[in-house]
């Protein structure tokens, strides 16, 4: 039986649908993980996040994230409707609270991709949540990764590796830990999809209440 079958089994189906939340610092590839179990099509609705930043080549408004203005972002927050926000690197990110509630209610596990600020305010909210923490091999690889990506300044880059040090020492506060070795990107997609099966074979499943 394939993990993809395993998913679409029906006796997974008798539990409530799961809130996954897969987290770590950046450059850990989180949007890597999410891209290929979007591609693997498993049942899940993937939560867009929303962010005040502009869009880097190939990604597309709508479905890597929502692209909108600052104004935008204040006033949702202001009507409370972000399951969570933060201002990171000096850019605005957040879950539109309604894509959750939605995805829910239709049954679906919900997977989101956060930071780890993020992760934790998530778990206040809804402490039946699944949160995963995602790490590379060590975290020299990890600063590494970070210096590769050239996408940031050197203020940013300098930003970027201090948190990285700080949000490594939260892993703790997360039910899993997942590590995503370099070149072994489908062995972290299979641990992440072993988590999930194991979450909806629990005695006691988790109820999860946004």
């Amino acid at each position: 039986m394939t993990d993809e079958t395993f998913l679409h089994d029906p006796y997974t189906k008798r539990h409530s649908p799961l809130l996954i939340v897969i987290s770590g610092p950046s450059g850990v590839g989180k949007d890597s993980v999410v891209q290929q179990l979007q591609a693997r099509r498993v049942p899940f609705h993937f939560v867009i996040t929303a962010t005040s930043r502009s869009p880097r080549p190939n990604e597309v408004d709508g479905v890597d994230y929502f692209f909108l203005s600052e104004e935008v972002f204040h006033a949702m927050i202001a009507q409370d409707e972000l399951l969570e926000h933060a201002l990171v690197y000096g850019q605005y990110k957040g879950i539109p609270k309604q894509q959750v509630r939605e995805a829910l209610a239709s049954g679906k596990d919900v997977v989101m991709r956060l930071d780890v600020q993020g992760a934790a305010t998530v778990r206040r909210l809804a402490p039946e949540a699944v949160l995963v923490f995602l790490s590379a091999d060590s975290e020299e690889e990890l600063l590494a990764r970070l210096r590769r990506r050239r996408t940031d300044s050197e203020a940013q880059l300098q930003e970027r590796i201090r948190m990285a040090h700080e949000e490594m020492a939260r892993m703790a506060e997360f039910d899993y830990v997942v590590i995503n070795r370099e070149g072994a990107l489908d062995e972290a997609v299979q641990q992440i999809l072993a988590i999930i099966v194991a979450e909806h074979s629990r005695v006691h499943p988790r109820q999860v209440r946004l």
